[in-house]
């Protein structure tokens, strides 16, 4: 199998879809859990503390628009760049490039803050990019909430183009 192909690392690494879009495989988890009491965010019971994924989006897919209550960490790992979109909690759009050629303003980190609806989507065509993140507290899909097209506009018109690219027109059953 070709490593510059999606298939390789998906094979390899027993990636499943992802409801957002792409491919992923939880691979590390705190031994250790947290309470809704120790937390400055109100989480129905408790978390880990974190948890970490293996990521693969392919640039004829994206990450739909969705938001955590948790902060997550993203690394780029393989393939080509991964565009971050975010809509911060103060309404702003912003993208951050992950990858490895800093001289091209990709860094090889991006921070996603708790409460950021974001998405992301590959930066070249005909490719793919495989990212680790890591969700502190820890995720789980009770946590996770996917938007509709006409959710987003309702609230943020000024990101029509963003928000047309990345949010679902309607959530999948």
């Amino acid at each position: 199998m070709d490593k510059h192909n999606a298939e390789y690392y998906i094979s390899k690494l027993g990636l499943e879809p992802h409801p957002e879009g792409g491919y992923y495989k939880r691979t590390f988890e705190s031994g250790e859990k947290t309470s809704d009491q120790e937390l400055s965010v109100s989480f129905e019971g408790t978390r880990l503390l974190y948890t970490s994924i293996y990521f693969l989006l392919g640039s004829n897919n994206i990450s739909h628009f969705h938001r955590l209550k948790s902060d997550e960490l993203w690394y780029y790992h393989a393939g080509s760049p991964l565009t971050v979109h975010v809509i911060d909690e103060n309404g702003e759009y912003k993208e951050f490039k992950l990858g490895i050629n800093l001289d091209e303003g990709e860094v090889p980190q991006v921070l996603v803050p708790k409460n950021t609806i974001f998405g992301s989507s590959v930066t070249d065509q005909d490719t793919f990019s495989l990212v680790g993140c890591m969700v502190s507290p820890g995720f789980e899909f009770r946590d996770f909430e996917l938007f509709t097209q006409d959710e987003l506009l309702a609230k943020y018109p000024q990101h029509k183009d963003a928000i047309m690219k990345l949010a679902y027109e309607v959530i999948p059953g």
